[in-house]
């Protein structure tokens, strides 16, 4: 038996299954059809239920989205999103009046905080051929001294975060997509100043790792002695991890502070990993909220009742940021861009 994989389980309907400090992961892979110039998709939509679309008819969903595919305006509190887009773009717009274009590698890191509304959009820009879009959505809960921070979002541009490569003894490779912790030393930009992943005790990381066949890699150890780690293997026909073979889509709990052997199959593996020290608190969720008991969760909706966090500035519930490229313009009118390190003013 292996010292260090506590539990295996199936990757079945999504969400996937998480352990403290996350609460929530989600594996979106869309192979959206040419756009029709509204960002929408040349397609007939009949046979959806349009406004809670999760069929994967044809291979792609419209999720809430009624013209374009993606997330219109919903309210968020007491907890932080991560998105790590591999393929495809998103457009993001909040009642801060905040706005991003972001994906092809990029990591949005938002804040939720004491409450924020914000849309996330899939717009399909492309008129000659297919949209495919594929991200990861990571909940990260805050610990309660940061419930309430100030609500916030950083950029994690592509150029700005690491892939770290490794070659086994017979030359096979290892590629390592370091979003949050490091990997031999590399690190990628910062999350945000309040995120639990901020702390340094926190030991937190997010790394998507693909293998050639057959490759073997040492999975490093984390640094902290209750820091636990998932492994979500979501591409590739079997993996050993620590010993212990395992087929097809399969997700992983395994002890942090353990150095683990990975050996990918007879096909090319891609996995992610999710590992951070448990925050420890009670977790009370109902829908977009997140707080530590049912009166947190009664407060949130009052508030959001109330003041609806700030109020939608954008015309539309589902904004799509026209044809510009990849930016990100904040709260505070400063606009960053791939290129442009630090932000500058508007």
């Amino acid at each position: 038996m292996s010292d260090a994989v506590l539990e295996t389980f199936q990757l079945g309907a999504p969400p996937w299954p998480t352990v403290d400090p996350f609460l929530f992961c989600v594996h979106h892979l869309d192979h959206y059809p040419e756009g029709d110039g509204r960002f929408a998709p040349v397609a007939s939509l009949a046979g959806r239920n349009i406004g809670s679309d999760f069929s994967n008819l044809d291979g792609w969903s419209m999720y809430h989205g009624s013209v374009a595919p993606g997330f219109p305006q919903h309210p968020h509190r007491g907890f932080e999103t991560v998105t790590f887009v591999r393929r495809g773009l998103i457009d993001h717009s909040d009642s801060l009046g905040a706005a991003a274009r972001y994906g092809n590698g990029d990591v949005q890191w938002m804040t939720a905080g004491a409450g924020i509304v914000h849309a996330e959009m899939f717009p399909l820009l492309n008129h000659e051929g297919p949209n495919t879009a594929e991200l990861f959505q990571i909940w990260l809960n805050l610990p309660r001294a940061e419930k309430f921070a100030t609500p916030h979002f950083s950029m994690l541009w592509s150029e700005q975060i690491p892939i770290v490569e490794f070659r086994d003894n017979e030359g096979r490779r290892t590629e390592v997509t370091v979003a949050a912790g490091s990997v031999d030393g590399h690190r990628p930009p910062p999350p945000p100043p309040e995120s639990w992943a901020a702390k340094g005790h926190s030991d937190v990381a997010i790394w998507r790792v693909a293998m050639e066949p057959s490759a073997r890699w040492v999975l490093p150890a984390s640094h902290g002695e209750n820091t636990l780690r998932v492994l979500y293997v979501f591409e590739g026909s079997a993996i050993t991890v620590d010993g212990q073979r395992l087929e097809g889509r399969r997700g992983v709990l395994l002890r942090g502070p353990r150095d683990v052997e990975l050996v990918a199959g007879d096909t090319e593996v891609q996995l992610l990993m999710l590992q951070g020290a448990p925050i420890g608190e009670p977790v009370v969720q109902y829908g977009p909220f997140v707080m530590n008991d049912r009166a947190g969760i009664e407060q949130a909706f009052a508030d959001y009742r109330r003041t609806g966090f700030g109020g939608w500035p954008w015309p539309v519930d589902d904004p799509v940021h026209g044809y510009e490229g990849r930016f990100a313009r904040h709260a505070d009118g400063t606009v960053d861009r791939p290129s442009v390190t630090p932000a500058t003013s508007a």
